[in-house]
């Protein structure tokens, strides 16, 4: 039998959904991101100038002081060549003296008395730069700390490429971090982090020294560093870190659970009930958990967010409630 054209079109059931009461919680507002130990300061030593080594004082793992001699290249030629000419500047010396003497009773041009000088002169100056060039055959230390392991030996040719050791200050450690980019502005100097890492139950501390002046834009996170404030065998330059911030407390916070949130390109919304339809709603958000994601803007207290079936909804189907949480 035909339908009766003249027949009102059936009614949609509506789409039965649970719900929850958006209200304020109290939240902590912590964040735990990776981190890594790094030394105060660390260097790679490499030689300034090309040659072979003749000494080399790199015992792995000891400390040294600021300038302590860590290898020496050969300088025979160069030590030849700064003796002749100290044999070449005292002889120029002499006859410059003469001449200044004969200057003054006329017995040579002001010329000639110029051009001696000027011989003394530039001995002088090649003297200097051969004894920059000696300079540069020993390796020192640019900072007082710990060597690490050596890579060479002795009598091996070496180039300003070749990595002899590394030296790091390990007197001192600092823990590097990135955190989400809304988080930069309350992270000041002085704030308190901690930080644990494999292999000890311990929980180090440590308090933010400084951080980029730029957001990274491929992450859209802020590097940070902070300065450790324990010493212990354990925190090893390198060592991976879990590191916990505390930023405060928010007893306004409101919290949704993860699986309500819609990605949409680089919107988020999420849907609410509003007088028997799903309605769609655009929101921010915040700090996450495992669980549940706060709402900072988008909603308000004692709005109905619909917590299932939010794949199969659209904004302003019939929708009817089975349970508000």
């Amino acid at each position: 039998m035909p339908a009766n054209p003249g027949a009102p079109p059936p009614v949609q059931k509506a789409l039965v959904v649970q719900t929850l009461i958006a209200a304020p919680q109290s939240l902590s507002a912590d964040i735990e991101v990776p981190g890594t130990i790094m030394a105060n300061e660390t260097a790679e030593i490499h030689p300034e100038v090309s040659g072979r080594l003749v000494q080399l004082n790199i015992k792995e793992g000891t400390n040294v002081s600021v300038g302590a001699l860590l290898a020496k290249l050969y300088d025979g030629d160069l030590q030849a060549q700064l003796r002749k000419l100290e044999v070449q500047l005292k002889i120029a010396e002499q006859t410059e003296k003469r001449q200044a003497e004969l200057v003054k009773i006329q017995g040579i041009s002001q010329q000639e008395y110029d051009l001696s000088l000027l011989g003394v002169l530039n001995l002088k100056a090649d003297m200097d730069i051969i004894r920059e060039s000696i300079r540069k055959t020993e390796i020192r230390a640019p900072f007082g700390g710990k060597l690490g392991l050596k890579n060479v030996s002795p009598g091996a040719y070496v180039t300003p490429a070749s990595v002899l050791t590394t030296i790091s200050q390990v007197s001192s450690l600092k823990i590097q971090f990135n955190i989400p980019e809304r988080y930069g502005a309350q992270l000041k100097p002085g704030l308190p982090v901690s930080f644990s890492i494999d292999g000890t139950n311990k929980t180090f501390t440590a308090a933010v020294i400084a951080s980029e002046i730029s957001i990274d834009e491929n992450t859209r996170s802020l590097a940070v560093r902070a300065l450790i404030k324990q010493q212990d065998p354990a925190l090893i330059p390198g060592a991976f870190a879990k590191v916990k911030i505390v930023l405060g407390k928010n007893n306004e916070a409101l919290m949704v659970p993860n699986s309500v949130i819609i990605p949409s390109g680089r919107k988020k919304q999420l849907y609410v009930y509003e007088g028997g339809k799903a309605m769609m709603k655009e929101v921010t958000t915040g700090v996450r958990d495992s669980t549940n994601i706060q709402v900072l803007t988008g909603i308000k207290p004692g709005d109905t967010v619909i917590t299932s079936a939010v794949l199969f909804l659209r904004p302003g189907l019939a929708v009817e409630l089975a349970k508000i949480e």
